[in-house]
């Protein structure tokens, strides 16, 4: 498992100094589900193209004048939401304003999140016509009653003929989101969807934890449930214990192993050749540039987000108001400690070697004395110059990197 688990694998460089990765957020979802914390609203046909105008013109606009800006990019990324809920003339439209303002590269990844219920052999093969080469889907669970606690509006078997429509369209390149730690999910059930996901031989697998956010509609149907008389609704709606939680971890990707997937960071794992390359750079200290509601961009230390509320997004682009807030120059503390913090995740880990020439200090100097009572209790792996979390430790990541950043 040492292999799997970091020290073989030699994570790809995020793209060079120079180039970038573009991220659109697109906002629109046909329904909202319970548990979602991102940016995002109904679908409305008028506002979208509205919007749509909207952010190809932010992309035109983009200020590159001042050199700090890499102009070339190698990733770019329609994320939500539901950019499904595009059309592929718009998608083409949205590429096409990236490619006049940009150098992209012809080999850029280039990903559309994607969600079952949208997906047609017509619609995805007009969003590969259009330049898309990656697919993202939202599955979450393979388990039609989990899907209907998260407000899913696909079906389990939805999702399965969504990949093959996928496959029929012409991608080559396609990732499949799952999530655990559900409302009423057994380990078993967890495996099964694990296992269901292998079979249908996706390149890429993203598996997410559960994160219940405060006044979210799922954390008030799961507390209406718990404080309900004792029955069968209570095990429906109640998430395994921790240690429980941890070990469905473990045998998801365990099942994955088996299945000849490598994990290559916490929450994903991938076909050789096929890591997300866009959020690489995110792990990897990398440049990214958000165009849209909401979005987050970071290039060379310097960090901004745009305003969030869509319509403000809008009225403020018509009326040439700047749509970034927050913009901030990060110190060298706090790149180091974001580097360490994102460069852990990775299974990989971190070389020690290129840490310091990057940033003039060596982590494990800094911090030695939590890293040697991490190895003495087989949560970080150390080989020659490189060290990282094993995947126990990653399940006490967050524990272990508070400690250091």
């Amino acid at each position: 498992m040492a292999g799997r688990q970091g020290r073989a694998q030699v994570a790809p460089a995020p793209g060079g100094d120079d180039t970038i990765g573009l991220y659109l957020h697109i906002p629109f979802c046909q329904a909202i589900c319970g548990y979602c914390n991102f940016n995002r609203g109904l679908f409305d046909a008028d506002l979208k193209t509205q919007y749509v105008a909207a952010l190809a013109r932010e992309i035109a606009d983009a200020d590159l004048d001042d050199g700090a800006l890499p102009r070339r990019a190698d990733t770019v990324f329609f994320g939500g939401g539901t950019p499904s809920l595009l059309t592929p003339a718009e998608v083409e439209r949205l590429l096409a304003a990236c490619r006049d303002r940009y150098d992209v590269a012809d080999t850029a990844e280039i990903t559309l999140e994607t969600n079952p219920e949208t997906a047609t052999f017509d619609r995805l093969r007009g969003f590969r016509d259009a330049g898309v080469n990656r697919l993202s889907f939202g599955v979450q669970s393979f388990d039609p009653a989990e899907l209907a606690r998260l407000d899913r509006v696909h079906t389990a078997d939805r999702a399965v003929a969504a990949v093959h429509l996928a496959r029929e369209a012409g991608f080559d390149n396609v990732s499949l989101d799952l999530m655990l730690w559900l409302p009423g999910q057994s380990r078993a059930s967890a495996v099964r969807s694990a296992s269901i996901a292998a079979e249908l031989a996706p390149e890429h697998l993203s598996i997410y934890l559960l994160e219940i956010y405060p006044n979210s509609p799922l954390r008030d149907a799961m507390a209406r449930a718990l404080a309900a008389p004792a029955g069968a609704s209570v095990s429906e709606w109640a998430q395994l214990a921790d240690d429980e939680a941890a070990d469905m971890y473990l045998e998801v990707f365990a099942t994955l192993d088996r299945a000849g997937y490598e994990q290559y960071e916490i929450s994903n794992t991938a076909r050789p050749g096929f890591w997300s390359r866009h959020n690489v750079k995110y792990w990897q200290g990398g440049h990214w540039r958000g165009f849209g509601c909401g979005a987050h961009s970071t290039v060379r230390g310097r960090r901004w987000r745009n305003v969030a509320a869509t319509v403000e997004y809008i009225a403020n682009i018509r009326d040439g108001v700047d749509v970034r807030r927050d913009q901030q120059v990060l110190d060298e503390d706090a790149r180091i400690a974001e580097a360490l913090f994102m460069g852990l995740r990775l299974a990989a880990g971190i070389d020690r070697r290129n840490f310091s020439s990057r940033y003039g200090v060596d982590p494990w100097s800094r911090h030695g004395e939590v890293f040697d009572g991490c190895v003495s209790d087989g949560l970080i792996w150390q080989h020659e110059s490189r060290f990282g979390l094993t995947r126990q430790g990653m399940l006490v990541a967050n524990e272990i990197l508070a400690s250091v950043v």
